[in-house]
């Protein structure tokens, strides 16, 4: 599974990041960087409620970020 993330810069300096395949995952950072982190520990957090609650497969899955 490969996720892309969006990155954009607020007019406040902060950056927002997106996981496009992912509806509302989405996070805040004070740097580029903690933004990416951010919005990647959430996408983790996401998959790991979809898998528990039997909503995706739970076969073994390969998880691989691009920023755009």
């Amino acid at each position: 599974m490969k996720l892309t993330i969006e990155l954009d810069r607020e007019d406040d300096g902060r950056w927002i990041a997106e996981v496009l395949d992912l509806p509302g995952v989405l996070a805040y950072g004070q740097t580029r960087e903690e933004a990416v982190a951010r919005v990647q520990a959430l996408a983790f957090r996401v998959l790991a409620d979809r898998l528990e609650h039997g909503e995706s497969e739970p076969e073994l899955m390969s998880v691989s970020f691009l920023a755009a």
